[in-house]
């Protein structure tokens, strides 16, 4: 068991979770934010530092270090785990934030690629935790964007497909392969996180909003689609082989 990696990938994400707190705390004090926002906060990014801690290994991050770029993914972590704090808060002045944070979280997501790369500390860990990352700040901002009224609750289905996806790939054994990386997977993610943060920002109201929320779901609902069926046509290995010499 890589106890040193755990311990150093442990202590990143204590500091970063002080860093919610005493964050989350002082925009208590200045926005219009309920006593519950800093426990919000916190709470979502202990469960994201729990899986970091418990899923890191040296099958798939095969370095000593925590690594830089999952020091940027952590910080956005920190970034995304503030925008779910500020679900189920009415405050107008709290929503215009979100979309700040968020905006600032997606900005970030084309450092800590680079640094991966340029450190020679690229892995799968790292990949995964910036995928996820992603993920979740999808649906903080696809649920924000319905409790606002700014589309309906069709929105949410752009934050739940990649869970559904996970789930398919329980129930479905092909559908936990790996996919081969695709720019248009990459693309389409930015384009869906700038939609909803465009829905998002105050000055932007019904029927506008919608639309924009539509059209990002749209692309992503196809991106999904897309990788669905190449899973499910494409051979897994040996498949080809096995069909080849048994007819």
């Amino acid at each position: 068991m890589p106890v040193g990696l755990r311990v150093r990938a442990a202590a990143a994400q204590s500091i970063a979770f002080a860093s919610v707190l005493f964050v989350s705390t002082s925009l208590r004090a200045k926005m219009e934010a309920g006593a519950w926002y800093p426990l919000k906060s916190a709470a979502s990014f202990a469960v994201i530092a729990a899986i970091v801690v418990a899923r890191i290994s040296r099958d798939s991050h095969p370095f000593r270090g925590f690594g830089p770029a999952n020091a940027v993914t952590t910080v956005r972590a920190v970034f995304v785990a503030l925008v779910v704090g500020t679900m189920g808060e009415p405050s107008s002045s709290l929503l215009a934030m979100a979309a700040v944070i968020g905006l600032c979280a997606t900005i970030m997501d084309a450092v800590d690629g680079q640094l991966a790369r340029r450190s020679g500390m690229a892995s799968r860990f790292g990949a995964r935790f910036d995928m996820e990352v992603d993920a979740l700040l999808i649906l903080a901002l696809a649920i924000l964007v319905w409790q606002h009224g700014k589309a309906g609750a069709w929105v949410v289905v752009s934050g739940l497909l990649r869970y559904g996806f996970l789930v398919a790939g329980w129930m479905v054994p092909k559908m936990r392969r790996p996919l081969p990386d695709s720019r248009r997977r990459q693309t389409i993610c930015v384009i869906q996180i700038a939609g909803l943060l465009i829905a998002l920002a105050p000055p932007i109201t019904p029927p506008a909003s919608s639309l924009v929320a539509g059209a990002a779901l749209a692309a992503l609902a196809y991106s999904f689609a897309v990788d669905t069926i190449w899973l499910v046509r494409t051979p897994a290995f040996g498949e080809g082989r096995s069909r080849t010499l048994h007819g």
